[in-house]
Order: structure tokens, then sequence, then C-alpha cells
């Protein structure tokens, strides 16, 4: 078995994967809380689905031709013969478990929220990692554009006063449903002919496959053709022109600014009309790319393609990670550690054989409390109260074992009392107050 061995020795950890370290655990549960607040005063519930999938899941549900499907998965292969992948989006095990739990039967639509690991094998980019953590909304059972407009405008919402992010840009676009896309891709295939040669190899590959994601290249010359293709709003329906049209209207009455993107397409097969993205308002000359904090749309005939009838739905996302990184690059949040105002000191084996007992008791009154409970002495276990910035030392030794009592110190005066052990919780509150 190859392990990833560093010149230290030591084996490291996955390439593209991270740890996450304190401050920035405690960054992305503050951004998670209030993001699950404001999600449910929109009127969403949680739901929670697998890490591990059946591969067609995904191969059905995202298309084959894409890069997620032939470059970017993880997948593994069970003892029993099943093709399982490590999730790489969210919306598809979403409307599987809509399926798969009968929700078509509760009254429509079902509004569901989510946060959780992502997985891709991409290369490693600003604030995206190879597991990557998403917040998600979707609404399933309504395709009426007011849902379209109740998913933005709530991560808007979620972007700037969960995670803190402003100002943003919002862009949109509708792609059509699938009988538009069908003379745009003529349109849009004749014209990319023309420029094949000028065209990235991913791209001169797109031709063949998957005209539409043409659109979605990064490439810088392929970007510049892309400004002269034609636009695919030119060639919506009536039906998807109208509920374009009523999204846009609906967004101006709500005061949501956004930027009309003929070019916006999403890089999933199973979007239908309504596209969006969300991006921090930067220099201008800055890649694009580097500042999406998120995005969705609409997916009309996602339930369909996995083999049920069509269930309307829309949704989207937000990479929690990347946005933790742009803020950290900004300076502009920050989680303080609390700085520990108590720590328990214990003294002799019996002291210790009680201090769980002891921290239990302050622990049910809301106390906490840092330890070093595998010390032994007085003066290494004072050391490290006074490295944490403690402002009182509890001390349990022999003595107040004995006597039910114990000792709190003040670390800033050396000042200190004996209190009864009933009495400490009081005590203590006093003093923290």
């Amino acid at each position: 078995m190859s392990k990833k061995i560093n010149n230290k020795g030591l084996i490291e950890r996955v390439r593209g994967m991270h740890d996450v370290m304190s401050n920035e655990y405690l960054i992305r549960k503050k951004i998670i809380e209030k993001a699950e607040n404001i999600a449910s005063f929109y009127g969403f519930e949680p739901i929670q689905t697998p890490h591990l999938e059946r591969a067609e899941l995904f191969t059905s549900a995202i298309g084959e031709s894409t890069d997620i499907i032939e470059k970017e998965m993880y997948k593994l292969k069970t003892k029993g013969g099943d093709n399982l992948v490590l999730r790489p989006e969210g919306t598809a095990p979403i409307v599987r478990a809509y399926i798969e739990h009968g929700m078509q039967t509760k009254p429509q639509p079902v509004m569901l929220y989510y946060h959780g690991s992502f997985f891709r094998h991409e290369r490693p980019q600003r604030g995206r990692s190879r597991e990557f953590q998403q917040f998600g909304l979707e609404i399933l059972g309504e395709e009426n554009s007011i849902v379209d407009a109740i998913i933005i405008k709530t991560l808007l919402t979620i972007l700037e006063e969960a995670v803190g992010i402003k100002p943003i840009s919002v862009h949109i676009n509708s792609i059509g449903d699938k009988e538009c896309r069908k003379v745009y891709q003529k349109e849009l295939t004749t014209y990319y002919k023309r420029k094949t040669n000028d065209l990235c190899k991913d791209c001169q590959y797109r031709l063949k496959s998957n005209p539409l994601r043409l659109l979605d290249c990064k490439n810088k010359e392929c970007d510049e053709i892309k400004q002269g293709a034609p636009q695919i709003i030119n060639y919506l329906c009536p039906g998807c022109t109208n509920h374009f049209k009523e999204l846009l209207e609906i967004l101006d009455a709500s005061e949501v600014s956004y930027f009309l993107d003929q070019y916006l397409v999403r890089g999933l097969d199973y979007y239908s009309r309504t596209a969006f993205e969300f991006f921090l308002e930067e220099n201008p000359d800055e890649e694009k790319m580097s500042l999406e904090l998120g995005g969705g749309g609409r997916y009309d005939s996602l339930a369909h393609i996995l083999g049920n009838k069509n269930i309307p739905g829309v949704g989207g996302a937000i990479g929690v990670d990347r946005a933790i990184k742009i803020l950290s690059e900004k300076k502009k949040l920050s989680v303080q550690t609390k700085t520990p105002e108590v720590f328990f000191i214990q003294l002799g084996s019996n002291a210790k054989y009680k201090s769980l007992f002891l921290l239990d008791i302050l622990r049910k009154a809301k106390i906490p409390i840092k330890h070093s409970l595998s010390r032994n002495s007085l003066k290494s276990q004072l050391k490290i109260a006074s490295k944490l910035g403690a402002s009182y030392v509890l001390i349990l030794g022999q003595k107040e074992t004995t006597d039910n009592t114990i000792i709190i110190r003040n670390m800033e005066t050396t000042s200190q009392e004996i209190v009864p052990i009933s009495k400490l919780v009081d005590r203590l509150k006093k003093k923290l107050k």
C-alpha cells in the first residue's frame, strides 16, 4: 500500500483536503447556525443525505459528458460490486430523497435546506479544496417563478447577513427548456465551428459532446470568443420567456439588484430555465471564477431523468469555505475564542477521581472551564492556567476532597477563598458577572 510521506517521515493528509482548526471551525459553525436560522424564517426545513451515493445517481443527473463525471468524482467499488461515489453536489441526492421518501404526498412545495461536505477531484483553487463545505436550499413541487426568487433572496440574505459579505452581485440568465435549447444549440454549434482552431482542447471536445458547456469555459481565449456567440434569451419559447420575465419582476419588486448575464450557464446538465450565480464585487480585472460564492438554478426535468415523473424544482448553494477564505483575506471575519475564565486544578489521586463529578456540576450550570487533569503538580497546572489567561482557578486537593470544599483563586490578585462545593456554582457566577 502506497503512502504519501513528507521529508520528516510523517504520513500527510490527502492532497486537496484540509484540517479544520479551532478558529476556522468556530467561524464555520457560526455561519452555518446563522444560515439555518435565516433559512428557517423563510420556511425551509432541514434534511441530511449520505456522503456516499450510487454512481448512477450522478451519471444520470449531471450528464456523462460533464467534467464532474469524466474527471472529478471520487469512486469506489464495494465487495458486493456496487459502484459508489462521494457526493460531488447536493441537488441530485435531495431529489432522490424526495422521491424515495414519498415527499410528493406532503403539501407542496417542499422547502429544504442542507449543509455538509462534498467532494470533487479537481485542481485545488482559491477557497475551494477537493473536500468543500456547502450550504444549500432546494424547493420541489412548484414551477412558479416566485420560488426561484425565494431561493435567490434567501441565499443572498445568508451571504450578506450570516457570512457578512457585501456587496454581492447577482448574475442571472435563463437557459430555456429542452425544446428551446435544441434550436439554440444548433446556432451555437454553427458559430463555434468557425472558431474550432482557436478553442482550448476541452472546448473542442465540448463542441462535439455538449455545446452549451462552451459558455462555461474560463479560458481567456475561449471567453473572448464567447462574447460574439448567439444569446440564448433570443431563442426562448413563450413559456420560458414569461417565466423569466416574471422572475425579474419579482426580484425588482423585492429590491434585489441583478446583472443580466446572457452567457451564464451552469456546469450541470440537469438545469433548465433559471440559472444564477453570486459574485463578490471586487476589482473587475480579477479572475471572475475566483470571486464566485455560489449559484444554482431550476431543474424541472431532473426527477424524470432519475426515473420518476416530472417534478419541478429549483435550488442553489453557497460555498462556505470559499466565503471564509475571501473574508479571512480581507480580515473581515473572525471569531474571538473566549479566554477561559475558570481553570480547574486537582492535586492527588482522590481529587483526580472526583474531578469529572465536579466538571459535570459546572457543565450543568453552564460554566465552561479548562483543565489539565493528566498533570499532577500545582506549579505545572498554574502555569497552564496563566498561559490560557484564566481569571480564576479552582483548586481541589486532598484536604478539600475530604472536607467537600474547593479553593477559588483570583489569578490577578492571587487572593483565594475556600467555599463548600454545594455553594461553588453560586459563588462562581457572582464572580464571573
